[in-house]
C-alpha cells in the first residue's frame, strides 16, 4: 500500500543535521498539505516540536520509522516553486541551511514562531519528590491550568531550568503553537444586506434610510469613512447592523511606506542619440526573453535613469514585473519620487528602514499583483514579482548589493538566478562597474552599452588636488583646506550647495596617551574606540560598547590625553566655525538613525534648507540635486593603502562617484580632493573620470596576483569564544580538505591560505579565523567543502563561509 509523505526541512537544524526528513502525511493533512506550506512535526529522540517547510511530497510503501505531520500551518503554500528552487540554490551556493534561506526569503511579519504552553501531566503523582521552586511552578499549574513560557518566565526565577526538571522528570506537558509574529491590518467596513426594494419596506428613521442608500451606492464602505462623509455617528450604524439592513465585515488594509503624497504625472521622456542607441539595444535584449545579462557603463550624470525608465515603461505595458535596485537606502526615496510619480500605485517598497507591518504588506501587495514594480535595497531582489521581465541594478559595484551575515549572497548572483527562471533581462548600471562585470562585458557574457557623455550637455566637473602636507606646513591644521573653503563660499554667495564627503563617522578615531602609550580600546572587540561628541562617550563601531570620555589617562593619569583622527562630527564643527551663517547637514549613521530621516534630510537639503551637506559614503552615489556645484573630499588616501585587494578599485569608485555629483544641471561644477598622495596614479584616473584606464591598470594586477576575475575567493571562518577552539576547528576542516583533494576530489585545483586571524581578531567576545582559498566555484569544489565543514558540531563555534566576499580581510 502506498502512503503519502513530505520531504521536510527543520527550524534551527545545521550542518549534518540540515536535510530533507521524510515525515508521513495522515488525513486530513494528506489532502491540503502542499510543496511550500509550513508544518509542525516531532524532531529526535525526545519528538520535540519544530516547525518545518515542505520541500516535496513522496510516495512510500511503509511507514516503518517514519514519523507522523503533526499540523499543517498554512492553508496555501507561502512559498511559489521559484522560491522552493530559490532555497536549494542558496543552500547550495552560500552554505547556509534550508531554514535560513526560508527567513531570507519571508518578510518577518509572516514569520511563525513556536510558542510554548505547559500543563499539569494526568499521569504524575510523584509531587512529594519536586523540589521547592518544582513544586511552586507545578501548584501553579494546577491551579491556572495550561500558561504560556513567557507568564511563567515573569512570575518565577530560573524558570527556565525548573521547566527543564519538570519535562525530564515527566511532571508536566509542553504543547508548542505556531503564532504569526504580526498579524493583517484591517478596519471594519459594512455593506447593504437586502436588496434596494426590500429596503423600502422596513420601517426606519429618515436618517437610517439615507445611511443605508449611501452604502448601497458605495457597495461597500468602511465605517470610519461612513462617518465622515455623513456625519453619522456610531450608534446609527449600530441600529442598522441591529436590524438585518447593514452587516459588517473586517478588510484588510496595506501599510504603504510612502511618505507623504507624491502626484503622479507620467512625462515624456526625451533621449539623447546615445541614449537612444542604448535603449534600443537593451529592449531588443529584453524581448528575447533569453535570460541573458547586460551592463549599462555610462559617466557621472550620463541620464542612465531616463533609460531605466522606458525600460520599465516597456515592460509593464506588456504585463510584466520589474524590480529595480539601489545600493543605499539614501538614494531609495529619490528614487521611489521619479517612479511614483510615473507609476503610482503599482511599485512597492522594500528595505530595512520599514517597519515591519509595512515590509509585510508590500511583499504581499508584489504577491497579490496588486503592485508590478518593486523598489529597493538588497532585499527587493527576494520581491515576489509576478511574471517578472526585467531587474535593474543600480550602481551594481557597491558592496552593499552582498550580504555580511548568513546567507552571504549577492544580490547580483541572485539576480541573474531570478533572471534565468523567469527569462528576464538583468540590466546592470554604474559609471564604475566592477571589475568582475566589466570583464565580463568584454569578454561576450555580459552585453555592454556605453553612455560616454553627460546629458543635457553637462560637463565632466573641473577637479583640484590639494595636497595637505603643504596646507599643514603653511599652518592650517584644520580639516578643510584653503581651496575647499574658497570653492565653497564662493557657491555659497552665488545661491549654490555644496557635498562633501568623509567615509568616517564619529569625532576623533583615536584617543591615546602620549606618556605611556594608552589606547583607548574596546574590551570586547579589536579595535580601539572612537569618541562621539554628540554625546561625549568614546563608543565601539562593532559591537556597540561605549563609555564616558577620559581626559586622564587610566593608566598613568596624564591629564594630556590627545584625541586624534577626524570624523564627520569634527569636521562638522569646523564648518559651523568657517560658516556660521550657513546651515549644515551631517548625513551618518549616527544622525540617520530613526525611520524616515533619510528622506526628511535629504527633501530637507533638496528644498534649500541646509546649504551644506557632510556624510559618508552615502552622499557618494546617486543623489541629483541641480544646486550642487561644489564637491570636496576630506580625506581621499584613507582605504587606499587597505591590504584588501579591491581597496584601490573601492577608493576609485567612490572618489569617481562624489566628484560626479557636482555639476549636474548644466552648469560646471567644481570638485577639491584633498591628499596627502597628489601624484597618485589613482587620483588622477578619478579626477579624469578614466574608468577604462583603471580598469586597464587593475586588470593587470588581478591577473598577476590571480584574483576575480581569473579566480573565485572562498573564505572559511571560524569564531568562538576561546581562542585556541576555534584555531583548533579550523586546522581541522584545512585537514578534512587535504585529505578530499588526495582522495575523490583530485581534478578540483585550489591555492589554499591560512589558516590564519582575521584582520579583526575579536568581535563582541568571539575570536575570528579564516581559511582563503582560491578556486572555481563549481559543484565539484562546493560538495569538496560541504564534505569538510558539514560534520563539524561544537558548542560555541560558528563555521560560516563566504563566496567572492566584499572583503578580503
Amino acid at each position: 500500500m502506498d502512503y503519502q509523505a513530505a520531504k521536510i526541512a527543520i527550524d534551527g537544524a545545521v550542518g549534518s543535521f540540515d536535510k530533507l526528513y521524510s515525515y508521513l502525511l495522515l488525513e486530513p493533512f494528506a489532502r491540503n498539505a502542499q510543496v511550500g506550506c509550513r508544518v509542525t512535526v516531532p524532531f529526535g529522540r525526545g519528538n520535540r516540536t519544530k516547525q518545518g517547510m515542505i520541500f516535496a511530497l513522496e510516495t512510500v510503501t511503509s511507514t516503518e520509522k517514519i514519523k507522523p505531520v503533526l499540523t499543517v500551518t498554512d492553508e496555501v503554500p507561502i512559498l511559489n516553486a521559484e522560491q522552493i528552487q530559490l532555497c536549494f540554490w542558496l543552500k547550495e551556493h552560500t552554505f547556509c541551511s534550508y531554514f535560513d534561506a526560508v527567513h531570507l526569503l519571508l518578510p518577518v511579519g509572516l514569520e511563525y514562531r513556536l510558542n510554548d504552553f505547559f500543563s499539569v501531566s494526568p499521569e504524575f503523582v510523584a509531587e512529594s519528590m519536586l523540589t521547592g521552586q518544582e513544586k511552586a511552578l507545578f501548584d501553579f499549574l494546577k491551579r491556572s491550568g495550561e500558561t504560556e513560557r513567557s507568564k511563567l518566565e515573569k512570575l518565577f526565577e530560573q524558570s527556565e531550568e525548573v521547566i527543564a526538571s519538570l519535562l525530564f522528570k515527566e511532571a508536566i506537558l509542553r504543547d508548542s503553537v505556531p503564532m504569526r509574529r504580526m498579524n493583517d491590518l484591517t478596519r471594519r467596513c459594512v455593506r447593504l444586506c437586502c436588496s434596494e426594494a426590500e429596503l423600502e419596506t422596513v420601517k426606519l428613521t429618515s436618517r437610517q434610510k439615507e445611511i443605508a442608500k449611501v452604502v448601497a451606492q458605495m457597495g461597500s464602505v468602511s465605517i470610519r469613512e461612513l462617518q465622515y462623509f455623513t456625519g453619522v455617528t456610531v450608534s446609527v450604524i449600530k441600529a442598522l447592523l441591529n436590524k438585518g439592513i447593514l452587516c459588517d465585515f473586517s478588510e484588510e488594509v496595506f501599510r504603504t511606506p510612502f511618505f507623504g503624497e507624491i502626484p503622479q504625472q507620467k512625462e515624456e521622456i526625451t533621449l539623447t542619440d546615445a541614449q537612444q542607441k542604448a535603449y534600443e539595444g537593451l529592449k531588443q535584449q529584453m524581448d528575447a526573453a533569453d535570460g541573458s545579462t547586460a551592463l549599462l557603463y555610462g559617466v557621472t550624470g550620463s541620464g542612465k535613469t531616463q533609460v531605466f525608465l522606458r525600460l520599465v515603461d516597456d515592460a509593464v505595458a506588456h504585463g510584466k514585473g520589474v524590480i529595480v535596485m539601489v545600493p543605499e537606502i539614501a538614494l531609495t526615496p529619490q528614487m521611489i519620487r521619479i517612479f511614483c510619480s510615473r507609476y503610482g500605485k503599482q511599485i512597492a517598497v522594500f528595505h530595512s528602514a520599514m517597519s515591519l507591518g509595512q515590509r509585510m504588506d508590500e511583499y504581499k501587495r508584489i504577491a497579490g499583483g496588486h503592485a508590478k514594480v518593486a523598489i529597493g535595497t538588497r532585499s527587493a531582489v527576494f520581491a515576489p514579482v509576478q511574471n517578472l521581465g526585467l531587474i535593474i541594478m543600480d550602481e551594481e559595484q557597491e558592496h552593499t548589493y552582498k550580504s555580511e551575515k548568513s546567507p552571504r549572497f549577492h544580490a547580483r548572483d541572485v539576480a541573474r538566478f531570478r533572471a534565468g527562471y523567469h527569462h528576464a533581462m538583468l540590466c546592470l548600471a554604474s559609471a564604475t562597474p566592477s571589475v568582475e562585470s566589466f570583464s565580463a562585458a568584454l569578454s561576450g557574457k555580459y552585453r555592454l552599452y556605453r553612455l560616454t557623455e553627460r546629458y543635457g550637455g553637462a560637463g565632466l566637473p573641473s577637479v583640484k588636488t590639494v595636497d595637505m602636507r603643504k596646507e599643514l606646513a603653511n599652518g592650517n591644521k584644520g580639516s578643510i583646506s584653503r581651496a575647499l573653503y574658497e570653492e565653497i563660499s564662493r557657491a555659497m554667495e552665488n545661491g549654490k550647495q555644496a557635498i562633501l564627503l568623509l567615509n568616517r563617522r564619529g569625532h576623533n578615531t583615536y584617543i591615546t596617551c602620549p606618556s605611556c602609550g594608552y589606547v583607548a580600546s574596546c574590551p570586547n572587540c579589536s579595535v580601539s574606540l572612537t569618541y562621539h561628541s554628540a554625546n561625549g562617550r568614546m563608543m565601539c563601531h562593532y559591537c556597540g560598547h561605549s563609555e564616558p570620555a577620559v581626559r586622564i589617562c587610566p593608566q598613568c593619569g596624564n591629564e594630556h590625553i590627545r584625541y586624534l583622527g577626524i570624523g564627520t562630527q569634527r569636521v562638522e564643527e569646523e564648518l559651523q566655525q568657517l560658516f556660521p551663517e550657513r546651515k549644515i547637514l551631517r548625513m551618518d549613521a549616527d544622525s540617520t538613525m530613526t525611520r524616515g530621516a533619510y528622506t526628511e534630510l535629504l527633501t530637507a537639503f533638496g528644498e534649500h534648507q541646509y546649504d551644506i551637506m557632510l556624510g559618508t559614503q552615502m552622499v557618494a552615489k546617486g543623489l541629483d540635486f541641480p544646486d550642487v556645484t561644489v564637491v570636496g573630499v576630506v580625506g581621499a588616501d584613507q582605504a587606499l593603502y587597505s591590504e584588501d585587494y579591491r581597496s584601490f578599485e573601492r577608493t576609485f569608485s567612490l572618489l569617481t562617484q562624489v566628484i560626479g555629483r557636482a555639476g549636474r544641471s548644466g552648469g560646471t561644477g567644481t570638485a577639491v580632493v584633498q591628499t596627502i598622495d597628489p601624484q597618485s596614479r589613482l587620483i588622477d584616473l578619478a579626477q579624469k573620470q578614466d574608468y577604462e584606464a583603471f580598469y586597464q591598470q587593475e586588470i593587470l594586477t588581478r591577473r598577476a596576483m590571480i584574483y576575480p576575475p581569473y579566480c573565485d575567493l572562498c573564505v572559511v571562518y571560524v569564531q568562538s569564544p576561546q581562542r585556541e577552539t576555534a584555531l583548533q576547528t579550523l586546522e581541522e576542516i584545512f585537514a578534512s580538505m587535504r585529505e578530499s583533494l588526495k582522495g575523490d576530489f583530485t581534478d578540483v585545483k585550489v591555492i589554499v591560505l591560512g589558516p590564519a586571524a582575521c584582520a579583526m581578531p575579536k568581535i563582541n567576545n568571539r575570536y575570528r579565523f579564516r581559511l582563503t582559498i582560491k578556486c572555481k566555484d563549481n559543484a565539484r569544489f562546493r560538495a569538496m567543502l560541504h564534505r569538510s565543514i558539514d560534520p563539524v558540531n561544537r558548542t560555541g563555534v560558528t563555521v560560516s563561509v563566504d563566496m567572492n566576499p566584499e572583503s578580503s580581510l
